[in-house]
């Protein structure tokens, strides 16, 4: 597939659509790793190509451990994605990052269970780095996105550690407590995956996590509502489409290096003249420019 767009968009809980989005036209990508969470919107974001994703559809129909993460990456990267955003729903699990803050995470700590984090296998063995997980020039374009709107009720969290838990079900206080005891800054369900397979897929990766509540940890958590969060999770997607909006404007502007965009140079372990004829035919698209 021709590449259609340099910037892609993944939009969580509550961010199901990007509401400025022009010329648009839904896309069903086929991947080795079968179909992606929805259809891909490709459309038009102030004169530059995106392509955007509501991981957990549209209808907001897929757990978090049912999302297909491999199929979502492997689709941003068939279209042409070099750069990755990635809006989500959070728990805040430090006092100073309250409801409606944002958070751009540097870190990140696994701890799923049930999730294929890897295009890797069958025959086919490859090590990425990952001790910087999110590409910090990338990160660095999306806080200053956010600083420049000057949004209100709004704290920007510059770094700080997500906790990807496995879900569907939020922590008990203890995992809370001791998820607080590492220094932890927000836990979500999603972000980790994506962050690995998209450095797999020389994407450059960034999280912009959008705090809804504090975690159970919090003496005042009792008193969060379902509508108290809805309301949130509205606010933040409003809030996330106009940085977004920047950021994908700078980006078009001045697009950044990023280590991400070379991760395989090195990672690849298998001659890939030893790897099966079948696996190279999967991963052709990770694998053109090594070949």
């Amino acid at each position: 597939m021709a590449a259609q767009a340099q910037i892609g968009i993944i939009g969580g809980s509550g961010l199901y659509q990007m509401e400025a989005l022009t010329d648009i036209e839904e896309v069903r990508v086929e991947t080795p790793f079968g179909d992606p969470s929805d259809a891909i919107i490709l459309g038009t974001l102030d004169g530059t190509r995106v392509a955007f994703l509501a991981r957990h559809g549209r209808g907001h129909t897929l757990m978090p451990s049912e999302l297909p993460f491999r199929a979502n990456i492997y689709a941003m990267k068939s279209l042409g994605v070099e750069y990755l955003i990635s809006a989500s729903a959070v728990g805040s699990l430090k006092e100073a990052a309250k409801p409606l803050d944002m958070v751009v995470p540097d870190q990140f700590i696994d701890r799923t269970r049930n999730r294929i984090s890897t295009f890797f296998g069958e025959g086919l063995v490859a090590h990425i780095a990952f001790g910087d997980p999110v590409c910090p020039n990338l990160a660095k374009l999306v806080t200053d996105a956010v600083d420049s709107l000057e949004l209100p009720d709004v704290t920007l969290h510059r770094g700080g550690t997500y906790v990807c838990m496995e879900g569907p079900a939020f922590s008990t206080k203890a995992e809370s407590n001791l998820y607080r005891s590492w220094g932890a800054t927000v836990i979500g369900m999603t972000n980790l995956p994506e962050a690995k397979l998209a450095r797999e897929a020389e994407i450059a990766y960034a999280t912009l996590a959008l705090v809804t509540d504090y975690d159970c940890w919090h003496p005042d958590h009792d008193s969060v509502t379902v509508e108290m969060v809805i309301g949130n999770l509205q606010k933040n997607a409003a809030n996330a489409q106009r940085v977004i909006r920047e950021v994908v404007n700078r980006i078009a502007a001045a697009p950044p290096e990023s280590e991400a965009h070379s991760a395989l140079k090195y990672a690849i372990i298998t001659p890939l003249d030893k790897a099966p004829p079948a696996t190279l035919e999967k991963l052709s698209l990770l694998l053109q420019k090594y070949r």
